[in-house]
């Protein structure tokens, strides 16, 4: 099996972050130094930077974790400016080491997905999934029928054309803070959105594209899997082996992607 494959399924990072690995000279397969395209077998000595790595059996249950992200969390391991990562309050799996599904900046709460199977974890990320994930965004500025629809038909960014699949606003009661004084619900405006990319700060820039500033923004779903009510902020809960195969179904040709 290519090592990327081998390393991503039990659990030690994205196929991405291995390929970086292999390029670094880091990695070694029964001491010698792995290179790019190379294959691996599961009773292999795999090290990374000299600590050998555990390869999960095809008998051990890959694990999901459902996280409800604070704003203030880096979605990194580590943070050079020591702020707190969203990976402080997890616990240890089982196995392996938790890959993260997508990220969420520092400035954007809700649901993450973490999960001990890389190879998941990189296919729901690829763009070639279009897996959707959804928001709720409170936005300051004039948002326009006319700019509402230049939304979902698309608009320019410095990468690329970019839309939103669907806009709708939010009802009374239903932002993300519905206790939040009258004051402040006159002056913005809630939106829920669903897009289907992952391209870095892409809510955020798409309304900036359009002359409006988002001044709340809140993941509440990535594919099949919704931010369940009953977690808080900072809290999280083990996944159903149901919603990993949900997961799993997402990716088949043809399924709906949400």
């Amino acid at each position: 099996m290519r090592l990327q494959k081998l390393l991503a399924a039990s659990g030690h990072g994205s196929r991405r972050a291995i390929e970086e690995w292999i390029r670094a000279g880091r990695l070694t397969v029964n001491g010698r130094r792995a290179e790019l395209g190379a294959q691996g077998m599961p009773d292999d000595d795999i090290r990374l930077d000299g600590r050998r790595l555990e390869l999960r059996s095809d008998a051990a249950p890959a694990q999901l974790l459902v996280y409800h992200k604070p704003l203030g969390e880096v979605t990194t391991r580590s943070d050079p400016q020591r702020r707190p990562t969203v990976f402080d309050r997890l616990p240890d799996p089982a196995q392996g080491r938790w890959i993260v599904i997508g990220r969420l900046d520092v400035n954007t709460s809700g649901l993450l997905l973490f999960t001990t199977d890389g190879e998941l974890a990189h296919r729901l990320m690829h763009p070639s999934a279009a897996i959707e994930r959804e928001y709720v965004v409170r936005v300051r500025g004039t948002v326009s029928p006319q700019v509402l629809a230049a939304l979902e038909r698309g608009v320019m960014l410095d990468d690329g054309p970019a839309r939103f699949d669907r806009i709708a606003p939010l009802r009374p009661g239903e932002s993300e803070r519905p206790g939040e004084p009258e004051r402040t619900q006159r002056s913005h405006r809630w939106f829920r959105v669903v897009l289907h990319e992952g391209r870095n700060r892409e809510v955020r820039r798409l309304w900036e594209a359009v002359g409006c500033e988002v001044s709340r923004l809140m993941r509440t779903r990535y594919g099949p899997i919704e931010l369940p009510r009953a977690v808080p902020a900072g809290a999280w809960r083990a996944g159903r082996p149901a919603e990993l195969e949900r997961l799993r179904a997402a990716l088949a040709p043809g399924a709906p992607r949400r």
